[in-house]
């Protein structure tokens, strides 16, 4: 990659307030008070919120009858079954829409129900439902159609099937558009008139919610009275990885799901799982992390679909035969080297254009257009350029004067209602606040550019646009016993909305410094009579000569070794002590006082 879109440094530490709630959570909930902290800096504040993210059972998941539309649903697939009637499973081709597909394949399919499912390709269809598809579905069979993490923007295609002959269900969790009047049930928590009270679900988290409806009803009308009823614990591998896979918000319902999910990885029903976490040199774990399923697992199943072969990705999950799976498996991982070496070729490509710094009074957008770009990579560009820069991003590719592409979000700043704004001049859009999809035309791209940059500066203050690391407290070493530590570490599983517990130490004392490998730092660290073993990978030469003290930002963890477990901080960074310091409250960091 280019050194310019090499990863900065954090410009500040931005410092959580420490609160009198939180002293007063830590007396009621009887917790710590730095655990208290955490639980106020992730929102986590009244009773039931406290109980449920401290205790994530899966009794305590929400009645998914709550869900609009779901009791329509539900009796309208019932019909089906006792009817026979075909159901085709509409998904999308990302890890989310997959493993939603898979999920319900492998429910109908164990319910003795004609079952089959169709992916559009990402390239030559684009994303959710299209009337090519629609027409291809409705010619083959007049039964029911439903549609897993998709749909919400479709209503002239659900119209178009129901014109055809075929039922329709739509299940997403993706925005609802102006002008919404449903013709068909559709489950979506962002319905405003929805009174499910946990709006976050990804695609996948819904298709278990109807799953967990479906047999409640068939239960209900003793449909398992001569057959075996599943065991819907077999699917929450499924669903913690399209979860994760899709950046949900690993709180409430959805932490409950991921962490059972989980502990569910090691004992796999499906071979396409296990076959998965063996490619990506993680096997059947006893204990599997979030983040093995986002860096490592969700990329390579994401691949196929931006490569242009979701189907790659659906038979690997749905394959019940273990060496189809490892084949199928082996092809994801071909199509993620693929993807790589795409990804970095357009990066290095817009590298070129864009200056060493960018001045948040100039620009506070970036939108880039080209020919040629692989539309399957676009998402993983913007994403890049948006963590790299701290901008919002959008990058487009031209095809025959069309420019279609993907935006990513920074935090704070609300993208789909900043592209819902300029609507009048896009050809089609969809997504949530941090990512979104679009279309125009090349006519239109500098005008698009300057509104898109209008409406961030309505949002972006010029301190939102300096890489800040979140701070939960400034502690000593005293506060990271092997037993706090191990308390802090069960708040996961720890992704996005839920972060890993941040701390800053100030004054820490280098008893030892080390270069591991070509590029990690070893550290030994003390403060007051404790000293703590530190890591800091990537950040060999970070040290400046001579230096004795530094502050220094990181997550505590636990190492294994020969048996013993201790306390290890994982250093996210460092400044030399004395000269002056990047941390700041966060209300004067956020007030620009910088």
């Amino acid at each position: 990659m280019s050194a310019k879109l090499a990863r900065r440094a954090a410009g500040v530490w931005k410092l959580k307030s420490a609160s009198l709630e939180a002293r007063n959570l830590a007396d009621v909930a009887g917790l710590s008070v730095l655990e208290a902290q955490i639980l106020v800096n992730r929102g986590i504040r009244d009773d039931q919120s406290i109980k449920t993210f401290l205790s994530p059972r899966l009794s305590s998941l929400i009645d998914p009858l709550m869900l609009k539309d779901m009791d329509r649903a539900i009796a309208l697939i019932v019909k089906g079954l006792e009817e026979q009637e075909p159901i085709t499973i509409y998904g999308d081709y990302d890890a989310d829409g997959l493993t939603a597909t898979a999920l319900l394949v492998h429910l109908l399919t164990r319910l003795e129900i004609p079952v089959s499912y169709y992916i559009p390709n990402r390239l030559t269809e684009g994303y959710g439902l299209n009337p090519a598809a629609a027409r291809q579905l409705a010619a083959g069979n007049r039964g029911l159609l439903i549609t897993v993490d998709c749909g919400i923007s479709n209503q002239e295609e659900v119209r178009l099937l129901q014109h055809l002959g075929m039922k329709v269900i739509v299940t997403d969790h993706h925005q609802v558009p102006e002008g919404f009047d449903p013709s068909c049930p559709v489950v979506n928590p962002h319905r405003s008139d929805c009174p499910f009270p946990f709006k976050m679900l990804s695609g996948v988290g819904l298709a278990f919610f109807l799953a967990v409806a479906l047999r409640s009803a068939l239960r209900s009308k003793g449909w398992f009275r001569s057959r075996p009823e599943p065991d819907l614990r077999e699917y929450l591998d499924l669903v913690a990885l399209g979860t994760v896979a899709d950046m949900a918000p690993l709180l409430d319902q959805n932490r409950i799901l991921v962490k059972s999910g989980l502990e569910r990885m090691a004992k796999s029903s499906w071979p396409g799982v296990k076959a998965l976490g063996e490619i990506s040199e993680i096997g059947q774990r006893v204990s599997m992390s979030a983040e093995d399923l986002s860096f490592r697992l969700a990329p390579r199943l994401n691949a196929c679909g931006r490569m242009g072969d979701a189907g790659t990705g659906i038979r690997a999950l749905l394959s019940l035969d273990p060496v189809e799976a490892r084949n199928l498996c082996g092809k994801l991982n071909e199509f993620n080297i693929r993807r790589q070496g795409i990804e970095k070729s357009i990066l290095a490509e817009i590298a070129e254009s864009i200056p060493s710094s960018v001045d948040p009074e100039q620009k506070r957008t970036l939108v880039f257009a080209g020919k040629g770009w692989h539309k399957g990579v676009l998402g993983i560009v913007a994403s890049k350029l948006a963590e790299t820069y701290c901008r919002p991003a959008v990058v487009l590719d031209i095809v025959d004067g069309i420019a279609t592409g993907s935006a990513r979000s920074i935090q704070g700043f609300d993208l789909y209602r900043a592209i819902a704004g300029v609507k009048p001049l896009l050809n089609r859009f969809g997504g949530h606040p941090y990512a979104a999809g679009l279309s125009l035309d090349v006519s239109r791209i500098r005008e698009f550019s300057r509104a898109f940059e209008a409406a961030a500066r309505e949002q972006i203050k010029p301190a939102d646009l300096i890489p800040a690391i979140e701070v939960d407290a400034c502690i000593d070493f005293t506060d990271l016993d092997l037993r706090a530590v191990e308390r802090l570490r069960s708040f996961g599983p720890f992704g996005s909305g839920n972060p890993e517990p941040v701390f800053c130490t100030t004054g820490t004392q280098i008893i030892d410094a080390r270069q591991v490998g070509e590029k990690h730092l070893r550290l030994k660290l003390k403060k007051g009579s404790i000293a703590m073993e530190a890591i800091g990978f990537g950040m060999a030469g970070c040290i400046p000569p001579g230096c004795g003290e530094i502050n220094v930002v990181y997550t505590p963890t636990i190492s294994h070794w020969q048996g013993i477990k201790k306390v290890e901080l994982k250093i996210l960074d460092l400044e030399e002590a004395g000269k002056g310091s990047k941390l700041r409250m966060e209300e004067e960091a956020q007030a620009g006082r910088l």
